[in-house]
């Protein structure tokens, strides 16, 4: 089969607008999947994809089809994530295809991400074929949609297939739109072996299982392969492609997308974004890398057991080597013991990496209050950046904090732009402009700080226009700000674990919040305990965890008063030389306890 019978082409759409079951359906209707194999979501292979109904990683699949042209054509599909935390997965696949389909809810029109995804699309030079998915619900308005794709998208309305993943109305057009629209893998100007890797998995009885994209070239079984980033050479033990299990085949061809393994025993040995070449025969340079992701979000991860500690760091290293954004580096803390500063793109790539540490590894872990890198100058002109409190210099030193910027693109109903103007401000973000998309939605450009918008800005986004208002962000540099380190300190001692960066004006409610949180997890002790939220040397909030009284006095029954007062005033000396050199013990629930509730508000 030549390159001009292959297609290379992704799906793309805002989360939730059917593209895992537009999927089943194009698997369905080329029989790549036999009847009884058949199931929904069939892409899904992660349990917590099927759970929450979202796609994580991106799937290839090859399909056969044959069209009415009377050709077999060969159909890569790559099926994306939509929600704004995995916008790299979406990239990174879209880096090996040629074309794209724009998934579009027929009730629900343009939103945020499919704006995004779009961009994302075009900066690629792909070729963009437009959907109109479920147009078998009641509330499809196809008008509608059809002049959000002239005014919004810019693109011809005519050219748009109305369809339905659940219903399989409208598959075959899609799939000729592919063959037609679509153009086949460019001819390479030599034949020299050229293969992007573009995701990559850990198979413990396999080693890594790299996915890739021939650009030019053919790869086999005993093929010498040199990786063009690290130089290591290796000697491929198998190749073959995803149906959409994994299927051996004799060699992968130029315009493929399939699997290599080689003899990688581990997980650092590849990187996304890598070019493959054969060691006999090398390339002169490597394939264009898509953009380097760089994570926006931190927080340390720590086994709830000390002992779990070599674990984590085996089942971190394995979670890295298939997602390119995710960091991480050894760090310890009193409190916590040892355990990884990592670095995430967003909050729910945090909760999903949390997530498949306790399932994929069954590992118990604790993780502190998410952060965001801050750039500091300070007064001697050295500039730093930091992304953990514990670094924090002394505020004496610091001649300038600036803080992360995100452009926010914010679809609202025109009657909720009160309540969102209201949140914006309240996260001391502002609106730069508004944009009206149709008689019934606007867009709002607004710039907020990153870290305010960490961890409940979509939440609620959500709930203050039910469920409608859409959000997709990108970074935008840096602004100074008035930002504190607040520690929190209990029986005057400061507790790493819980220290944060905060804005000087949230100081005090976030002080006060933490300190109720504690007080209600901290057993008392037989002397009482205050808990400070503190800035420096200021104290900003108290609580204080009463005493546990014992009484001495129950066996001193008549005689004199002086006998009580007497073991009173010895209670008394006793609890003060206590509280001098009593130490309060944390339980590892109280840890819990607090930092998930703070990371879930």
């Amino acid at each position: 089969m030549g390159t001009e019978l292959t297609r290379n082409f992704s799906i793309i759409a805002h989360i939730d607008h059917g593209k895992t079951t537009l999927s089943d359906r194009l698997l369905e209707v080329t029989r790549t999947v036999a009847e009884r194999e058949q199931q929904d979501q069939l892409l899904d292979s992660m349990d917590l994809e099927r759970e929450r109904g979202i796609t994580i990683k991106s799937h290839p699949v090859t399909m056969s089809y044959p069209s009415r042209d009377g050709k077999v054509y060969k159909l890569n599909l790559l099926d994306t994530p939509g929600h704004v935390d995995f916008s790299y997965e979406v990239s990174r696949s879209l880096a090996a295809c040629e074309g794209a389909l724009l998934l579009i809810d027929a009730a629900q029109g343009v939103e945020a991400q499919t704006l995004a995804n779009v961009n994302l699309a075009h900066q690629q030079k792909l070729v963009v074929i437009p959907v109109i998915n479920k147009v078998d619900l009641p509330a499809a308005d196809i008008p509608r949609i059809n002049h959000q794709l002239e005014d919004i998208l810019q693109m011809p309305a005519e050219e748009a297939i109305q369809a339905s993943g659940k219903m399989g109305i409208g598959i075959v057009d899609i799939l000729e739109a592919v063959i037609e629209r679509v153009p086949p893998p460019p001819e390479p100007a030599d034949t020299l072996l050229r293969a992007s890797v573009f995701d990559s998995v850990y198979d413990s009885y396999r080693g890594v299982v790299s996915y890739v994209r021939l650009f030019s070239g053919r790869i086999a079984k005993g093929t010498k392969i040199t990786m063009m980033s690290t130089g290591k050479t290796y000697e491929v033990k198998e190749v073959g492609v995803f149906t959409p299990r994994m299927t051996k085949l004799g060699e992968l061809v130029n315009g493929d997308v399939g699997y290599i393994i080689a003899n990688m025993k581990s997980p650092s040995e590849v990187k996304i974004g890598d070019t493959i070449t054969e060691t006999a025969k090398p390339a002169p340079e490597p394939l264009p890398g898509f953009k380097e992701i760089q994570p926006m979000v931190f927080s340390g991860i720590y086994p709830v057991s000390t002992d779990d500690f070599e674990s984590l760091k085996a089942a971190v290293g394995k979670l890295q080597i298939n997602d390119a954004a995710f960091t991480f580096t050894a760090e310890s803390s009193a409190a916590l013991g040892f355990g990884f500063r990592c670095g995430f793109l967003g909050l729910l790539h945090m909760e999903i990496v949390q997530e498949r540490l306790r399932r994929e590894f069954n590992m118990d872990v604790i993780s502190t209050y998410p952060g965001v890198v801050y750039e500091l100058t300070l007064s001697n002109g050295q500039e730093l950046h930091v992304d953990n409190p514990t670094l924090w210099p002394d505020p004496g030193t610091i001649e300038e904090i600036r803080e992360p910027l995100v452009k926010a693109f914010i679809m609202v109903p025109n009657d909720y732009i009160g309540e969102v103007l209201q949140l914006v401000a309240e996260k001391r973000g502002w609106v730069d402009h508004t944009e009206t998309l149709d008689g019934t939605r606007v867009m709002l450009t607004a710039m907020l700080p990153l870290n305010e918008i960490l961890v409940d800005f979509n939440d609620k986004l959500k709930s203050s226009t039910r469920g409608y208002g859409s959000m997709d962000y990108e970074h935008a540099g840096t602004q100074p700000s008035s930002l504190v380190k607040m520690d929190i300190l209990i029986n005057g001692e400061p507790v790493d674990a819980f220290s944060t960066i905060v804005h000087r004006e949230k100081a005090e409610s976030r002080g006060r919040d933490l300190a109720k949180r504690l007080k209600e997890v901290i057993p008392r002790q037989l002397f009482q305990v205050p808990i400070q939220a503190a800035i420096g040397a200021k104290v900003i909030a108290r609580e204080s965890i009463s005493a546990l009284r014992k009484n001495v006095t129950a066996k001193c029954y008549g005689g004199d008063i002086t006998r009580k007062r007497k073991l009173l005033e010895k209670q008394k000396e006793g609890k003060k030389k206590m509280k001098a050199i009593g130490r309060v013990n944390i339980p590892q629930e109280a840890f819990i306890e607090v930092l998930k509730s703070s990371t879930s508000d």
